[in-house]
């Protein structure tokens, strides 16, 4: 059975902000969605 976390990421301003809702901590702030997914990526 595959593991399925859910990633919020929203558009603030200039930044791209986003988390993991499952495990906490695991959050991130990039310049652009594709950073931020790859960040989330790598802490979670």
């Amino acid at each position: 059975m595959a593991n399925t976390d859910t990633a919020v990421v929203k558009q603030d301003g200039d930044w791209w902000v986003g988390w993991v809702e499952e495990i906490p901590g695991v959050n991130g702030q990039e310049k652009t969605r594709e950073e931020l997914l790859a960040s989330l990526s790598i802490t979670l």
